[in-house]
């Protein structure tokens, strides 16, 4: 991709309003820009980074087996009236009545639904267990969205559910999605803790969460620094020994990335979610749930990977994995940039070429605030000497290699970096 084709509008300076760190970034890089508060638009960048997290997380769910669908964004109130969350979560569904009269609201997850469609279709004990999934735009009516993508009132969530003949098969769903995220989330480079949690208003007896330590964050970690304990607290708490080694639990400000929930029969009870065993007798299906907040994600990437310059993302997440910058407009260097340019695009690296006619200064800083992983600079000077300059992001130091060794380096480091 060129640049001077590309809609990247960089900000020197982020609009007043900006709490977080990644909010700041976010719009000074030009991934997203806010429509209203709580709304964003996710520009060209910003949705290249979104769509890199959903590959990642697509690609562990089905190596597992996982089965993708989408379900609507539109539910009919009566079917959160069956489990009663149409009052437990009163405050956060935006809910309206349509032109015939039917009462709807705009899904803010999607238990209800799901288990809809497994009571219409799973019948027998050979149907399951299935584990079902689907990354879709969720919606809650937010008393006060903040952060950016941190807290908004329309936001991207990977939302998972199995559905199990038994307790054994659930503690199994369970585990195993339990390694998944794990999985997910290293992909992305992520420092993570994993904590105990309380399941609040979505049911079960057991649930954890995946939490990414970062000033910004909403969410407060008690952690053992003598066991390694983790769990969720409050402002509040305060002098809080561990249960597991009385060790004294310290606060950590955190970002909540991902909760997974052993569900039982809360949802599939109260529907008539059921099947029938191997002797013919009717059983209840027992279910587990499983969230991941892809958009959140962008932020917490950001929170954990930047310097005074902008970010510094990681390789799995980043828009491109190259940029190319010609210092000046000249015919000699713009050759060679395109040179570079089209050999990487043909190994299937996803390169930006900075070609527009600005001062060096101006595309150094862009560069650096946007993040690409490496940055080929193709300066007159290096040339003569028929060198070219690789700058790792992440790194401070640059290198010069032989310019004919330009692309067979640039795909070393992306292997490595990988």
């Amino acid at each position: 991709m060129r640049w001077s084709n590309y809609l990247i509008p960089t900000l020197k300076e982020a609009p007043e309003g900006t709490e977080a760190i990644s909010h700041n970034l976010l719009l000074r890089a030009g991934l997203v820009r806010m429509l209203t508060s709580g709304v964003y638009i996710y520009l060209p960048l910003g949705l290249r980074v979104l769509n890199n997290i959903k590959e990642i997380i697509r690609q562990e769910l089905d190596k597992v087996g996982c089965q993708e669908l989408l379900l609507p964004g539109l539910i009919p109130l009566e079917l959160w009236k069956k489990t009663g969350r149409d009052e437990d979560l009163a405050q956060t569904l935006i809910r309206f009545e349509d032109r015939r009269g039917r009462q709807l609201t705009l899904g803010p997850t999607h238990e209800e639904v799901i288990t809809e469609l497994v009571r219409t279709h799973v019948h027998s004990y050979r149907d399951l267990p299935i584990t079902l999934y689907q990354i879709q735009t969720k919606f809650r009516d937010e008393m006060r969205p903040r952060f950016g993508l941190i807290r908004g009132c329309e936001f991207v969530m990977k939302d998972a559910y199995s559905f199990d003949r038994d307790e054994k098969g659930l503690q199994k769903s369970y585990q195993v999605m339990f390694e998944v995220y794990k999985k997910i989330f290293n992909r992305m480079r992520l420092d993570f803790l994993i904590t105990e949690a309380d399941s609040g208003v979505m049911g079960g007896d057991i649930s954890h969460e995946f939490m990414i330590p970062a000033a910004s964050g909403e969410d407060i970690v008690l952690t053992c620094n003598k066991c390694g304990f983790s769990q969720t607290g409050s402002q509040e708490d305060e002098d809080i020994k561990c249960k597991k080694c009385k060790g004294k639990l310290e606060k950590k400000q955190a970002i909540e990335v991902g909760h997974i929930f052993q569900l039982g029969t809360k949802y599939s009870k109260l529907q008539g979610a059921n099947y029938l065993d191997k002797n013919g007798k009717q059983q209840t299906i027992i279910m587990g749930c499983y969230g991941i907040g892809v958009s959140r994600l962008i932020s917490a990437v950001i929170e954990q990977n930047y310097d005074e310059q902008g970010i510094k993302w990681p390789f799995e997440v980043a828009p491109f994995k190259v940029i190319i910058v010609p210092v000046k407009a000249e015919p000699k260097l713009e050759k060679l940039a395109q040179s570079y340019y089209q050999e990487l695009k043909e190994n299937g690296i996803e390169v930006l070429l900075d070609d527009r006619d600005i001062s060096t200064g101006v595309k150094f800083k862009d560069s650096e605030l946007i993040g690409i992983p490496v940055s080929v600079i193709i300066g007159e000077k290096n040339l003569k000497d028929g060198k070219i300059e690789i700058k790792i992001r992440s790194e401070k130091e640059a290198i010069k290699v032989d310019k004919d060794k330009v692309v067979v380096h640039v795909l070393k480091i992306i292997k490595e970096g990988k």
